[in-house]
């Protein structure tokens, strides 16, 4: 922080939301053109279909090929989620189902929070910036506690990616595969790791203090926690809540970080397709497209996808900030190497305007690929 700097723009509350948000949505136009640019000069198109253009007559490259190409290394794309979801499949082939779900939850009263903003702010929404990085050092921590074992023991796997609520609140949603020594295979093990109770205020104050109490509760496919009826109640709105309303937690996490921290066991056949779909699946959004009416006889249609990106979705000030900082929206270990394979004289090219026809195919005829090779 800049103590003898005073800075106009981070004391102009909703202003300054609204200026990261036209920032980032600058930086993501600017981003989107210069992969737009790029298209007039590369094509792509499988090696069946240049050697139909061959036999049809066409030599000049430029008249053959899908024109607008978004790639998988720009984040949020349709082709950057679902390599990541492959991926994810992948995983849990090798080391089997994921063993435990958990979602962490930015909580807005961190002291870090009030440290370092005043005291008419709001903090997570009038100081994204601080929002991320705060959020983003907690996620590191948290990282490095699992990877270390200290709450689940050792584990063969992880992932996890970062989401943004409407109201402002970043959350992570964090997948973890257990050592094959430290599965959950009996009830025992699970409740040692796993609560959905209330915890005594008079054993626990410090944990009774931090809990965070919510009512939903989705018990289709997941153990049916142990919920005692021990006598304790919190109130919230008026209401008189007790353990049937808990969301399953494991009380080190909340207590060491303070947040709201779901823990669902999910090593369950039925829901991994889910699981991987759910934390890939990106922001809402409403397509909408506003197009002249036109009759064509061209039965080649141009699939523009950096057009399809361009959609209705909401864009919160901590979403803008947390891509603007480049961090993470999507991790995962141990790393990964993609084969590309397909089907014989199906593997996608890429050539320029300028070629011809005929070197293409002499160039891509008997290009053996990562997995062939």
């Amino acid at each position: 922080m800049r103590e003898h700097d005073d800075s106009i723009i981070h004391k102009s509350r909703r202003l300054f939301q609204q200026f990261v948000v036209d920032s980032f949505s600058m930086i993501e136009s600017q981003r989107l053109y210069e992969i737009r640019k790029k298209q007039s000069t590369i094509r792509g198109e499988v090696l069946q279909g240049i050697e139909e253009a061959m036999r049809c007559g066409d030599t000049e490259a430029s008249s053959i090929g899908t024109r607008v190409i978004l790639p998988s290394s720009f984040t949020g794309g349709k082709r950057y989620m679902f390599n990541n979801c492959q991926d994810a499949m992948a995983i849990c082939k090798h080391f089997g189902y994921p063993d435990l779900f958990l979602t962490l939850t930015c909580n807005p009263n961190w002291p870090e929070f009030q440290r370092y903003t005043n005291r008419d702010q709001v903090p997570i929404a009038n100081r994204p910036d601080i929002a991320c990085r705060v959020f983003h050092a907690n996620m590191k921590c948290l990282l490095n506690d699992l990877k270390n074992g200290v709450f689940f023991g050792p584990l063969n796997a992880g992932m996890y990616t970062i989401e943004f609520q409407k109201r402002g609140l970043s959350h992570a949603h964090i997948l973890l595969w257990l050592d094959g020594r430290n599965r959950l295979q009996n009830i025992k093990i699970v409740d040692e790791l796993i609560c959905a109770e209330l915890s005594n205020p008079m054993k626990f104050p410090h944990l009774y203090s931090v809990f965070v109490n919510y009512t939903s509760f989705d018990e289709d496919g997941y153990p049916i926690y142990k919920r005692r009826d021990i006598g304790v109640t919190v109130k919230s709105h008026g209401v008189d809540l007790d353990n049937r309303f808990v969301v399953p937690y494991n009380p080190l996490l909340l207590m060491k970080y303070q947040a709201h921290i779901n823990l669902e066991f999910c090593n369950k056949s039925n829901v991994i397709k889910y699981l991987f779909k759910y934390i890939n699946k990106g922001p809402d959004r409403v397509i909408a497209t506003i197009s002249h009416s036109t009759e064509t006889t061209h039965s080649f249609e141009v699939v523009d996808e950096i057009k399809q990106y361009y959609d209705c979705r909401y864009l919160s000030p901590c979403e803008s900030m947390w891509k603007t900082f480049a961090y993470e929206i999507h991790h995962r270990w141990p790393p990964m190497q993609r084969l590309t394979f397909h089907l014989p004289n199906q593997q996608h090219v890429v050539f320029d305007d300028h070629d011809t026809i005929g070197s293409v195919l002499i160039r891509n005829r008997d290009l053996m690929t990562m997995f062939t090779a």
